[in-house]
């Protein structure tokens, strides 16, 4: 076998060893599941239970409401807010410009940590009582950013010249953003929101700092049992969160393949 067949094995077996270094954990929490014993270290027969407590525990149930609350509302005001201030740098020209691009990215780079206690610290300032809403807020101050960047690719792969020949027919400037320019760029609007809410749903260390009584999201309530050992409610409710997150990348891809289709059908 020639050097260029010997790296070509290499790479794929490197590929293989990245892959199973990153999924085999996951893959072995889902399997410990199911597991009988408490003790993950032994595997001693399959069962549901685990899932099934899940139902009668009043307090994660609680937990997981609460993240669907605050992950939905601060991803719509995040998605709005985010396509909106990327659409502005993208179609005008205006003094602080970029500025407010390198502004844009300070989220995305500063530690969690010292945004949460920058947080933390104005909250208690302004005397803003904690809990669901100092949460909310919190989120879409980070992920405002993530949404324009996101957004903001998609805009850059955009011809001006579209908008400009929907003005030239008459559209309001209202009219060709809706008709035009949203729906091209919307596969990036729901990749940004898809981004938005699995940071929100997944978040703790802000979310930790920021919330207050009846506010505790599911994050917060797994690192409250696992502070007793990993048990296999652990490993159910981590199954589900990956699994929910799954079904929401599919929705996200399948959303993506209808705009991209209706959008080829109105070209032709």
């Amino acid at each position: 076998m020639n050097q260029k067949g010997w790296l070509y094995r290499l790479s794929g077996l490197h590929t293989w060893l990245v892959f199973g270094f990153i999924y085999l954990p996951v893959v072995v929490l889902m399997v410990f599941s199911f597991n009988q014993e408490r003790i993950n270290a032994v595997w001693t027969g399959f069962t549901t239970e685990w899932y099934l407590r899940l139902l009668d525990d009043r307090e994660m149930q609680e937990a997981v409401l609460n993240s669907l609350i605050i992950g939905g509302v601060s991803t719509v005001i995040a998605t709005i807010i985010g396509t909106l201030l990327a659409y502005g740098m993208f179609r005008f020209a205006f003094r602080g410009k970029r500025l407010l691009e390198s502004v844009l990215y300070l989220p995305i780079i500063i530690p969690e940590i010292v945004m949460a206690i920058s947080l933390l610290s104005f909250y208690v300032w302004i005397q803003f009582a904690l809990g669901h809403a100092s949460i909310i807020l919190a989120h879409v101050t980070f992920n405002i950013s993530f949404v324009a960047v996101v957004v903001g690719a998609r805009l850059s792969g955009l011809d001006p010249s579209l908008e400009q020949a929907a003005r030239d027919l008459g559209a309001t400037a209202w009219q060709a953003f809706r008709k035009i320019t949203l729906p091209l760029i919307m596969p990036g609007v729901i990749s940004g929101a898809l981004i938005a809410f699995t940071l929100s749903w997944d978040d703790f260390l802000i979310a930790f700092f920021t919330s207050g009584v009846g506010s505790t999201t599911l994050p917060m309530k797994v690192y409250s049992m696992i502070k007793f050992g990993v048990s296999p409610e652990i490993n159910a409710i981590s199954t589900l969160m990956l699994l929910f997150t799954m079904i929401l990348v599919f929705i996200a891809l399948r959303l993506e393949g209808i705009f991209t289709t209706a959008r080829k059908m109105g070209g032709k």
